[in-house]
């Protein structure tokens, strides 16, 4: 399987936020999360970086 993992980019670090995200959408200012495993997440920030080679996702907060 090739599912990606979100890490929020925070003081100079990458922090792990979800792993094995299935479903990231734009919703209302935020961005919207689900993994394969059905936990839900919204996150209030930004997408840094998206690496589909590394199945890695970046967040940032406004």
């Amino acid at each position: 399987m090739c599912e990606a993992n979100a890490y929020i980019y925070e003081d100079g670090k990458e922090l792990l936020y979800l792993e094995s995200v299935d479903i990231m959408r734009p919703e209302e200012g935020k961005i919207y999360l689900r993994s394969l495993f059905g936990e839900q997440k919204v996150f209030e920030g930004e997408i840094k970086e998206i690496s589909l080679l590394n199945h890695k996702i970046v967040l940032k907060k406004k």
